[in-house]
């Protein structure tokens, strides 16, 4: 597996958006956007956070993955794609390293 996956779920999901509702659960969270898949993902991310602090790695793993769906439900139902928010890291990522550059060549 690789961060492919992320972008077949998004897709799979995106193209949800046209199922009929009552053969999709993703089609029913699209429905009732913003609210119902901004909630879902709260309550998965607290989920997520539970199973961190006090069950297996076995569980970890399944909420992670849980939430990871529900995320790409909420950025679907704002036409926000994996590109936008993997362009925004690496923006992030490149400031971060140039701070640090700077930082290193200020205690010379």
């Amino acid at each position: 597996m690789s961060k492919d996956v992320l972008h077949r779920l998004a897709a799979t999901i995106r193209s949800r958006r046209t199922a009929r509702p009552e053969d999709s659960h993703t089609r029913r969270l699209l429905d009732e956007a913003p609210i119902k898949p901004a909630k879902k993902l709260g309550e998965e991310a607290v989920e997520v956070a539970i199973a961190a602090l006090a069950q297996d790695d076995k569980a970890l793993i399944g909420e992670t993955a849980d939430l990871l769906y529900h995320l790409l439900v909420v950025l679907e139902s704002r036409h926000i794609t994996l590109e936008d928010v993997f362009g925004e890291l690496e923006r992030r990522m490149n400031a971060t390293a140039l701070n640090q550059d700077r930082r290193k060549a200020a205690s010379r």
